[in-house]
């Protein structure tokens, strides 16, 4: 599997950036992990949006969310200029019926809703899910190719299922919104203890950070994760690109 960071922020953009939003490739197959503000404009430097086979949602947060109109708008307009006549599949949870209605756009795109409880098939993946702690439902996935695991927390307060969830994960892609001196469990998200004791007690092979706070030196995320984790931690960055 190939994983490329389009953007990586939490709750908005920074300038010249993108907010949630990952593309993942397997056997030729594109799929879209989130899809927040920017992610379009980005993703074209790897790919065109006619070139998605599948896009999967983890919740309907705007900084999740934000690019799916202009989506939408991207495929229609190819579909005059190439001729392009697919329909792409998005898979997202029901619990949101108003943000799950919205997927479907024309013979474009079309909503398709996964069953939280039981295991995906999309193209050459097998992904799987965990509900986390949030403030609207919200879904982790452990998505499975070629012998190989990488797990994505999505938005989350710490939570030991994490734990077996990701057990021995060759990737973890953990959100990090808040340094170590700072709860942010009411706002539903990790900092960066809670990061690293989930990747150390899971025994991952390799911590990513992502969603990442708008303030302070970077680098000191990296610094209070590995107090609790000795593996490789890398900050998330657009266009970044790992061979899981």
């Amino acid at each position: 599997m190939k994983l490329t960071v389009i953007g990586h922020w939490g709750g908005y953009p920074k300038r010249n950036e993108a907010s949630s939003g990952y593309l993942l490739e397997e056997q030729g197959f594109n799929l879209l992990i989130d899809c927040g503000s920017g992610v379009l404009s980005y993703l074209q430097n790897h790919i065109e949006a006619y070139d998605l086979d599948a896009a999967i949602l983890s919740h309907y947060h705007p900084d999740h969310t934000a690019d799916i109109g202009v989506l939408q708008h991207a495929l229609l307009i190819q579909k005059y200029l190439r001729g392009n006549d697919k329909t792409l599949p998005f898979y997202a949870h029901n619990e949101d019926k108003k943000g799950f209605e919205s997927l479907t756009y024309k013979d474009l795109m079309k909503g398709m809703e996964y069953d939280p409880a039981a295991s995906l098939e999309v193209g050459p993946f097998s992904i799987s899910f965990l509900k986390t702690r949030h403030p609207v439902p919200c879904y982790a996935m452990k998505i499975e190719a070629g012998g190989k695991t990488l797990v994505y927390t999505a938005d989350s307060a710490y939570q030991e299922s994490f734990i077996p969830f990701a057990k021995e994960a060759d990737l973890f892609l953990c959100e990090c919104n808040f340094y170590g001196d700072m709860d942010g469990s009411g706002a539903g998200h990790m900092n960066s203890f809670d990061s690293g004791r989930a990747a150390g007690e899971a025994g991952v092979k390799k911590l990513v950070l992502t969603h990442l706070p708008h303030y302070g030196d970077l680098n000191t995320l990296k610094e209070e994760a590995g107090t609790l984790y000795n593996g490789e931690i890398i900050l998330a960055e657009k266009d970044l690109q790992f061979i899981i």
